[in-house]
């Protein structure tokens, strides 16, 4: 039931944050002041539900861990994308014209906080935490990570391709950083860094979204297998290749630091597994 009780409350908070996110399209400033706020309440509705049904502190929301690895998840999540838009501008697929809208990317601050944190408590927080204590981490992570890719199907423009990379990059990425922190305050700032840049910056399609004009005005064109086409460049080979490098790279560290956790029997045993130690 705890499975239950965490996955409802979380679904509802992202479900009236993003009602009254979409209810504020075209009125930049107020989604952003609605957009926060309902970041912060899907973080302690969170840690609320979790504490009260598993009985234990809730240290994967540490709040005193937030500052930094929120600031250190967005960085390296808005450095990978823009290594992303810098192969396509160099390879002459991606035009810059000047700047846009500031206003459209603060509006869209707002739109991708509020998406970034109750996407990362729903499948990192909920299914992929509480599924690994029973299969393993490295089935949890694939399992998981699928149904992320597949629930991206649903968004305009969608593609089996599509779906597929977000599997890949998103679904292994960001669960690879939470079990190398173990702490959901990394995978974060890395989904909003990533979001935020694609949008907020670079004005690029997001999964399938047309989102409005942020900072740049710019254009794209090219080959879809690198520009990803009309689901936007998370679609591109480049954007699959960098973000499983980092996969590679945060697996690593969960090895070092003895996170990830073995496949358990049928009768409850733990099978073997390889870990580096600590």
């Amino acid at each position: 039931m705890r499975f239950v009780w965490q996955l409802v409350a979380v679904v509802a908070v992202a479900f009236v944050g993003g009602q009254g996110v979409t209810a504020a399209d075209g009125e930049p400033w107020l989604q952003l002041a609605i957009g926060i706020p309902a970041a912060v309440l899907a973080v302690y509705v969170y840690r609320w539900v979790v504490g009260r049904t598993e009985r234990r502190p809730v240290t994967e929301l540490d709040l005193e861990q937030a500052p930094a690895a929120l600031g250190r998840g967005t960085l390296i999540g808005a450095a990978l994308f823009t290594a992303v838009m810098v192969n396509l501008f160099t390879s002459g697929y991606y035009d810059v014209d000047g700047i846009d809208s500031r206003s459209g990317a603060m509006g869209l601050l707002g739109f991708m906080a509020a998406a970034a944190v109750t996407e990362e408590l729903m499948f990192r927080g909920v299914l992929f935490r509480i599924a690994e204590e029973r299969i393993g981490t490295w089935i949890a992570l694939v399992l998981t990570g699928t149904l992320f890719g597949l629930s991206h199907l649903l968004n305009p423009n969608a593609s089996a391709w599509g779906a597929a990379a977000i599997a890949i990059e998103a679904g292994g990425m960001l669960t690879a950083a939470y079990v190398a922190t173990r702490s959901l305050w990394l995978p974060i700032g890395l989904h909003f860094g990533w979001n935020f840049a694609a949008s907020g910056v670079f004005s690029t399609e997001v999964s399938g979204n047309d989102t409005p004009p942020g900072l740049l005005d710019s254009s794209m064109s090219g080959p879809s297998l690198l520009t990803g086409g009309d689901f936007g460049p998370e679609g591109s080979v480049y954007a699959v290749l960098f973000c499983v490098l980092a996969t590679i790279v945060l697996m690593w560290l969960a090895h070092r630091r003895g996170h990830v956790v073995p496949r358990r029997s049928r009768a409850g045993r733990v099978e073997a597994t390889a870990t580096l130690p600590r």
